[in-house]
């Protein structure tokens, strides 16, 4: 984080409060210090400490929380919000989910089971999507298409390429006309396996809400690829569930040309992670080529 706290200080300051135990989670992509917590009365919590540039936006996503957490989303409780002691840093407080990762959990279901959790996962992202976006909010079109240029001018410019990475520019090109009068809702933003907790019970549980914002609903499937890597079944189901088993016509269309956007832009992301994370999406890009036939399908294979 940018002011450069240190997790042993922070954990030390917690346990001053009244927890127990303090455990630092390693898990995601996201800047935020994540913190398991059980107090002395063995409640278990979740917090999220941001750098304090951060305070607007975590207010916001935390307000939005508590809005879909009233709507009935099976997600974390939204417990509390403030700057932390050291005024570098906010923190967001949240209900514990005792349950398994569903990217863990998957492989260990039948193909019937993994695509009723996706469809059920489908559901409830639909839920997510019904909260409208508000009415300030910059024309879908034109922001939409401000990414995909800057997007692919970052993909231009850097020294690694996608293997007939141009059929995904091509895609982009033909069908941008596609974002013309889109809706827009609330999103969560990075809607995949690795933010979605099945519980104890079985229940089907969202997380990690911090990139959310607003825009066209069915630009959260941009994601879908990653849980196809890992079920194609939870895929196919999630897309079933969210259309209540009513797939539009223009949905594949659109949701390919959000896919192809996100390949481009995961380059140019991952060179600054390593080699590592350049290798996997570009593993990424090549499974996504061969299930649309090199873009010549908007269909996947796996559906």
């Amino acid at each position: 984080m940018k002011s450069g706290i240190s997790d042993k200080k922070m954990i030390e300051e917690l346990k001053n409060r009244t927890y127990k135990v303090v455990k630092e989670i390693k898990k995601g992509w996201s800047s935020d210090k994540k913190y398991f917590i059980q107090t002395i009365d063995n409640q278990k919590l979740l917090m999220r400490v941001s750098d304090i540039e951060l305070l607007e936006a975590r207010e916001i996503e935390f307000e939005y929380m508590k809005k879909l957490f009233n709507f009935g989303i099976p997600m974390s409780k939204p417990l509390q919000f403030g700057i932390c002691k050291d005024s570098q840093h906010v923190y967001t407080l949240l209900s514990w989910i005792d349950g398994e990762d569903a990217e863990i959990i998957l492989p260990k279901l039948t193909t019937e089971e993994q695509y009723n959790l996706g469809y059920n996962a489908g559901n409830l992202l639909r839920k997510i999507h019904s909260i409208s976006a508000p009415t300030d909010c910059e024309d879908w079109n034109i922001r939409y298409n401000r990414k995909i240029d800057n997007k692919i001018n970052n993909y231009n410019n850097c020294n690694i390429k996608i293997p007939n990475g141009d059929k995904i520019i091509e895609y982009i090109i033909a069908n941008r006309h596609l974002l013309e009068i889109r809706p827009q809702t609330f999103q969560h933003g990075d809607f995949h396996i690795g933010n979605l907790i099945l519980s104890n019970n079985n229940q089907v549980y969202v997380i990690d809400f911090n990139r959310s914002d607003f825009g066209d609903p069915w630009e959260e499937f941009n994601r879908i690829p990653f849980c196809a890597r890992k079920s194609p079944a939870f895929a196919k189901g999630r897309i079933d569930g969210y259309f209540d088993n009513n797939v539009t016509d223009d949905f594949f269309k659109l949701m390919t040309l959000y896919i192809c956007v996100n390949t481009i832009s995961s380059i140019p992301w991952a060179i600054p992670h390593g080699e590592k994370e350049v290798e996997t999406m570009l593993n990424i890009a090549n499974q996504i080529m061969l299930w649309h036939d090199n873009m010549r399908s908007a269909i996947p294979a796996w559906y």
